[in-house]
């Protein structure tokens, strides 16, 4: 690692050095071309994959600079979170580790993420964690999310949201930058990134490095993270080509098993029980090793090509790889389940369950490519695009230690190895055609089909068969996805109606962990949507109306796997509806206000609830009506006051979130109160300082206001038999956030 900086160095030296009088002034015009050139990569990107004005979906662009303002070193979902209908949530506490978020309602399986428009849904669960991908940030030039069905995009079907990130484009400059973090709870960040400029009239060279740190503010929950970027570009007067890398290793510890409101009473907000274990002196212990490890690596080649004055051509091949395991201690276990024998012990006694430490792998190939081609002329604009995607995903485990076991481990015990394949393939057609002075219509089709196998044998043993699941899923869906539109724009006015169509597939865990007597399908959303937005150098005002009708939507359970997932089912009528406000306020130059807030009502109609004895046995029926859907709040607020005065800024940015529930059965034992948190952020820029751009030093006060509040958890229920009666009992596990704390940011550009 010490030669890995040294060389940084190096290249910082390098890329600070100004180029001669005489060599820029003969360069000029040729970096005005390529200047030109990425405008026009804008142009092509931004049409394939995003929405515009003219499109009728509601979305938020997030810029460069609204980027890099708020980026500490807290995962994505940390900078998305003042957006509209966002709800963000974190297993560590501090915006660092396991951290997600949900869109009106809907969680990240069910929206889609992409990177330059490659998928990064995992292809199976449909997950994203970005705690894979660390200070990603520090390497985007923009954010677009789009609310609802939004448009035709490659990888998982969108249910709640789409969520486009693009790059940095290619630099045509030299510079460097090197930003450093550090505040409560021990965290850190230190960030390098440089650019070549342009070399060789065609040719740059753009690079990060990042190191991330903490301690988290639940007990033990600390972070490891390490990064990079790499990029590699020719730039001609109608052509780009880029060779992108990206990845990162991270060690995470965990703590997504949270903590009851009787164990936070007893221990602590902060107390985390992973990893717990009595030790043989009877004494309470903690496995150091409890930990999430995972490496992921990404690679994109990007071609970007004006074949004329009317087409353009965006291709792009893709390939991910992805290893990693939980390392986890397991108390009481029935060996059995592990492919091992009872023993005799010491004391002669015939031992049947003990404590284990499990290795649980996860081995992923992901890879594919992806064409669009834009033809523009007078009126008419369409776009042409379709992707195919193959994923091979391996999952196995071992057990490497049983407590005072008698037999050979050999060392590793392996007790279950299975594969998932996947072939993930959509074309589609889009078109707007302007009539009038301003309205435009639209119209977007896409067929999408996907082929999903698993085989071997599952990590959950079958009592009835005497081993391990076996595992044979074979499913084949075919999607058709039609969108259709109007739009107004004029002046400041902006309007739109739509209706979409959506399907998506189930996930791994819905045929690994679910119920086997309720088989998964697949599930269809009508989305319909209209908005209105006035905007002059005054103020801005906006109004969205949706209505998300869902035949067999997967709703999550409140239930979550043993390695942390949420567990969902099919239920077969609900929707999701409500307002989404906007508005902003520029009186001064400097001074603004913005706010937005949704009001909304998310039901499963005439939801059934099943109860079980024991896991998947003997279950009983609840019939709870019409009830809200899990972690689906009612109302959702986000206001921020920003100021900016010659260098200085202050934002004060608030977020209110109404009560939840954590399951779909309206119990008070799984409800999340509501919350509402405040940051308090100030920054000052000194420009024209000798040898630098800039020098910018920031420090954002995290919940000034000490709201102790959870955002996330996990509930259950069952029952045992009194007198021949069934007597139900719950529980659940919190999430516990960071009281106020600190985090301070040092930035400087050459």
């Amino acid at each position: 690692m010490k030669k890995t900086f040294s060389w940084s160095a190096a290249f910082i030296c390098m890329a600070a050095l100004p180029a001669s009088a005489d060599d820029a002034g003969a360069r000029a015009p040729y970096e005005a071309a390529i200047d030109s050139t990425l405008r026009q990569l804008d142009a092509i990107e931004v049409t394939a994959n995003r929405a515009g004005a003219k499109t009728p979906v509601a979305f938020t662009n997030l810029s460069r600079k609204e980027i890099s303002k708020k980026n500490d070193g807290k995962d994505i979902p940390s900078l998305l979170e003042m957006t509209p209908s966002i709800v963000t949530t974190g297993d560590a506490g501090a915006g660092i580790g396991y951290s997600s978020l949900r869109v009106r309602g809907t969680d990240a399986t069910r929206i889609n993420i992409t990177a330059n428009g490659v998928p990064i849904n995992d292809s199976e669960s449909h997950a994203v964690w970005w705690v894979n991908m660390p200070d990603l940030a520090s390497s985007l030039n923009d954010i677009q999310i789009q609310r609802g069905a939004g448009t035709s995009t490659n990888g998982a079907g969108a249910f709640g949201a789409s969520i486009n990130m693009l790059t940095d484009y290619p630099s045509t400059e030299r510079s460097a930058t090197v930003s450093a973090s550090y505040g409560s709870y021990n965290t850190n960040r230190q960030t390098v990134k440089v650019a070549s400029g342009l070399f060789g009239d065609h040719w740059s060279v753009d690079a990060r490095i990042s190191h991330i740190g903490s301690d988290g503010y639940i007990d033990r929950a600390f972070s490891k993270l390490w990064s990079y970027q790499a990029q590699l570009a020719y730039m001609a007067e109608n052509t780009t080509l880029r060779l992108l890398a990206f990845g990162g290793k991270e060690t995470t510890y965990m703590a997504w098993d949270y903590a009851s409101k009787e164990d936070m009473e007893k221990y602590g907000r902060r107390y985390n029980p992973s990893g717990q274990y009595t030790d043989k002196d009877g004494n309470t212990a903690y496995y150091p090793d409890q930990c999430d490890i995972f490496t992921q690596h990404h690679f994109q080649l990007l071609f970007n090509q004006y074949i004329g004055s009317d087409l353009t051509l965006n291709a792009t091949l893709h390939y991910t790889y992805g290893l990693g395991n939980y390392d986890q201690y397991k108390t009481n276990r029935t060996l059995t389940e592990y492919g091992l024998s009872p023993f005799t012990d010491a004391d002669g006694t015939v031992v049947k369950k003990s404590d284990l430490i499990r290795l649980k792998y996860n081995d992923n190939d992901f890879g594919g490519g992806m064409l669009n081609l834009r033809w523009q002329r007078d009126r008419l604009s369409m776009v042409l695009g379709g992707a195919a995607n193959w994923f091979l995903g391996k999952h196995y485990g071992y057990v490497k230690w049983v407590r005072n076991y008698v037999g050979p481990i050999d060392p590793l015990q392996k007790y279950y190895d299975n594969t998932g394949r996947k072939f993930d393939s959509n074309v589609f057609l889009r078109a707007d055609y302007s009539f009038g002075s301003a309205f435009s219509a639209y119209a977007d089709l896409q067929y999408r089909h996907i082929k999903y196998t698993i085989r071997g044998h599952s990590d959950n043993y079958d009592w009835n068969t005497g081993g391990m699941s076996l595992l044979d899923v074979n499913r084949h869906w075919n999607f058709f996805n039609p969108k259709l539109g109007l739009s107004y724009n004029e002046g400041p006015h902006r309007a739109y109606a739509s209706w979409s169509v959506a399907h998506k597939e189930p996930v791994r865990d819905n045929f690994t962990d679910g119920d086997p007597a309720h088989y998964p399908e697949a599930e269809r959303l009508f989305d319909y949507e209209v908005g209105y937005s006035f905007t002059n150098k005054l103020f801005t005002l906006g109004a969205g109306l949706y209505y998300m009708d869902y035949k067999n939507q997967l709703v999550v359970t409140g239930q979550l796997s043993d390695t942390g997932n949420m567990l969902s089912v099919n239920v077969p009528k609900s929707y999701r509806m409500g307002v989404e406000l906007q508005g902003a306020l520029r009186p001064v130059e400097w001074f603004d206000w913005q706010i937005n807030a949704t009001l909304s009502r998310n039901r499963i109609k005439n939801f059934t609830e099943y109860i079980y004895e024991d896991e998947w046995t003997n279950p009983i029926t609840i019939d709870c009506g019409d009830t809200p859907i899990a972690f689906s709040p009612d109302f959702i607020l986000h206001n921020a006051f920003n100021f900016n005065v010659k260098g200085f800024e202050a934002s004060l940015m608030s977020r209110y979130v109404s009560s939840q529930y954590m399951n779909n059965a309206r119990s008070a034992e799984a409800k999340l109160d509501s919350y509402f948190v405040s940051d308090l952020g100030l920054a000052y820029t000194f420009r024209k300082i000798s040898g630098m751009k800039e020098l910018r030093v920031g420090m954002t006060i995290y919940n000034i206001f000490n709201e102790k509040y959870c955002n996330n958890g996990y509930a259950g229920a069952g029952y045992y038999l009194e007198d021949g009666k069934p007597v139900i009992y719950r529980y659940a596990g919190f999430a516990a956030q960071a009281t106020t704390n600190v985090l301070a940011t040092v930035t400087l550009s050459f």
